[in-house]
Protein backbone atom coordinates (compact mmCIF):
# COMPACT_ATOMS: atom_id res chain seq x y z
CA UNK A 1 0.00 0.00 0.00
CA UNK A 2 2.74 2.46 0.96
CA UNK A 3 4.63 1.63 -2.25
CA UNK A 4 1.60 2.56 -4.33
CA UNK A 5 1.31 5.92 -2.58
CA UNK A 6 5.04 6.53 -2.98
CA UNK A 7 4.79 5.65 -6.68
CA UNK A 8 2.02 8.20 -7.24
CA UNK A 9 3.42 11.70 -7.64
CA UNK A 10 -0.01 13.27 -7.02
CA UNK A 11 -0.62 11.40 -3.75
CA UNK A 12 2.86 12.06 -2.40
CA UNK A 13 2.75 15.76 -3.32
CA UNK A 14 -0.72 16.22 -1.80
CA UNK A 15 0.32 14.46 1.39
CA UNK A 16 3.39 16.71 1.70
CA UNK A 17 1.32 19.85 1.05
CA UNK A 18 -1.28 18.95 3.69
CA UNK A 19 1.54 18.21 6.13
CA UNK A 20 2.98 21.72 5.69
CA UNK A 21 -0.33 23.42 6.42
CA UNK A 22 -1.05 24.21 10.07
CA UNK A 23 -4.75 24.93 9.58
CA UNK A 24 -5.34 22.30 6.92
CA UNK A 25 -6.18 22.80 3.26
CA UNK A 26 -9.49 23.14 1.46
CA UNK A 27 -10.24 21.53 -1.92
CA UNK A 28 -9.51 24.72 -3.84
CA UNK A 29 -6.30 25.46 -1.91
CA UNK A 30 -5.00 21.96 -2.55
CA UNK A 31 -5.99 22.22 -6.23
CA UNK A 32 -4.08 25.51 -6.56
CA UNK A 33 -0.99 24.14 -4.80
CA UNK A 34 -0.92 20.95 -6.88
CA UNK A 35 -0.95 23.05 -10.08
CA UNK A 36 -2.69 20.28 -11.99
CA UNK A 37 -5.71 22.38 -13.04
CA UNK A 38 -7.98 19.40 -12.55
CA UNK A 39 -10.53 19.49 -9.78
CA UNK A 40 -11.38 15.86 -10.60
CA UNK A 41 -7.82 14.75 -9.95
CA UNK A 42 -7.72 16.72 -6.70
CA UNK A 43 -10.97 15.08 -5.60
CA UNK A 44 -9.53 11.64 -6.45
CA UNK A 45 -6.37 12.40 -4.45
CA UNK A 46 -8.38 13.55 -1.43
CA UNK A 47 -10.59 10.46 -1.54
CA UNK A 48 -7.58 8.16 -1.76
CA UNK A 49 -5.79 9.79 1.16
CA UNK A 50 -8.92 9.81 3.34
CA UNK A 51 -9.69 6.17 2.55
CA UNK A 52 -6.14 5.21 3.55
CA UNK A 53 -6.51 7.16 6.80
CA UNK A 54 -3.64 9.55 5.96
CA UNK A 55 -5.77 12.71 6.15
CA UNK A 56 -9.05 13.60 7.82
CA UNK A 57 -11.67 16.20 7.04
CA UNK A 58 -12.84 18.89 9.43
CA UNK A 59 -16.22 20.44 8.72
CA UNK A 60 -16.83 24.04 9.79
CA UNK A 61 -20.33 24.56 11.12
CA UNK A 62 -20.47 28.19 9.99
CA UNK A 63 -20.18 27.68 6.24
CA UNK A 64 -16.43 27.81 5.70
CA UNK A 65 -14.98 25.14 3.40
CA UNK A 66 -14.05 21.69 4.65
CA UNK A 67 -10.37 21.51 5.58
CA UNK A 68 -8.15 18.45 5.34
CA UNK A 69 -5.54 17.71 8.01
CA UNK A 70 -2.89 15.05 8.51
CA UNK A 71 -3.51 12.10 10.79
CA UNK A 72 -0.82 10.36 12.82
CA UNK A 73 -0.87 7.53 10.27
CA UNK A 74 -0.34 10.09 7.50
CA UNK A 75 2.63 11.64 9.31
CA UNK A 76 4.23 8.21 9.71
CA UNK A 77 3.53 7.31 6.08
CA UNK A 78 5.04 10.56 4.80
CA UNK A 79 8.06 9.98 7.00
CA UNK A 80 8.51 6.48 5.57
CA UNK A 81 8.10 7.72 1.97
CA UNK A 82 10.46 10.71 2.25
CA UNK A 83 12.92 9.30 4.78
CA UNK A 84 12.55 12.48 6.86
CA UNK A 85 11.50 12.59 10.53
CA UNK A 86 7.73 12.78 11.09
CA UNK A 87 6.13 16.19 10.73
CA UNK A 88 5.04 17.67 14.06
CA UNK A 89 1.29 18.18 14.45
CA UNK A 90 -0.03 21.72 14.99
CA UNK A 91 0.06 22.91 18.59
CA UNK A 92 -3.09 22.02 20.54
CA UNK A 93 -3.34 25.55 21.96
CA UNK A 94 -4.45 26.86 18.56
CA UNK A 95 -7.24 24.27 18.36
CA UNK A 96 -8.82 24.74 21.79
CA UNK A 97 -11.68 27.23 22.00
CA UNK A 98 -11.27 30.20 24.32
CA UNK A 99 -13.66 30.34 27.31
CA UNK A 100 -16.45 32.88 27.11
CA UNK A 101 -16.83 35.33 30.01
CA UNK A 102 -20.24 35.19 31.75
CA UNK A 103 -22.62 38.03 30.99
CA UNK A 104 -23.31 40.53 33.75
CA UNK A 105 -26.82 41.85 34.20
Amino acid sequence: MLRRVAASKQLTNALALVAKSKEGLSNSELDDLLNDSSEWLTLWVIRQLISLGFIESKVDLFGNPVRYRMTELGRNALSAITGQPPVKPPSPASQTPQPVAPKTQ
